[in-house]
């Protein structure tokens, strides 16, 4: 926009504001993603645990274990399962945050479009409103110019 319009400065400034509001939501999406995708590794991680834990534990007992080892696993057993099963909480919260995060961004993008479009818009309307000036501008000075050599011209006798 090589013409600065004063009366678009407002919406220059709109502009500027829905986009610095989309970038920070885009960034906190970016944060919900990463706290999501550590929170479920981190459940992948207890899940795989346990799993191996159960196979040593087998393998043990299969040796014959005493009852205070066999207590003991089912103690620790039981809390692996309540820490996995509160760390699955935690990454389907992480990951609804995640969801709201996205739709943030959707409503930022549909701001920063909007207000957009209504810069385009008046930008179209001031081009009309010059070219009409233009024009006008155009046309009086044909009309000038045509009088002018009306009146430079001397008249014909008739005959």
């Amino acid at each position: 926009m090589s013409n600065h319009n004063p009366s678009l400065d407002p919406l220059m400034a709109l502009l500027g504001q829905a986009e610095r509001e989309r970038d920070e939501t885009l960034a906190a999406m970016q944060r919900a993603n990463e706290a999501h995708l550590a929170a479920q590794s981190q459940a992948d991680q207890l899940v795989a645990y346990r799993v191996e834990y159960e196979g040593r534990f087998r393998e043990q007992f299969s040796r014959k274990s005493s009852i205070d080892i066999l207590q003991c696993y089912q103690g620790f057993s039981a809390r692996l399962g309540q820490a996995i099963d509160q760390q699955k909480q935690i990454a389907a919260h992480a990951a609804l945050r995640l969801e709201q995060a996205r739709e943030a961004v959707r409503d930022q993008e549909m701001r920063v479009a909007s207000v957009r479009k209504l810069l385009e818009r008046r930008l179209h309307e001031l081009r009309q409103v010059a070219e009409r000036r233009d024009q006008k501008q155009t046309d009086e000075f044909a009309s000038r110019a045509a009088w002018s050599q009306l009146q430079q011209r001397p008249l014909s006798p008739a005959v």
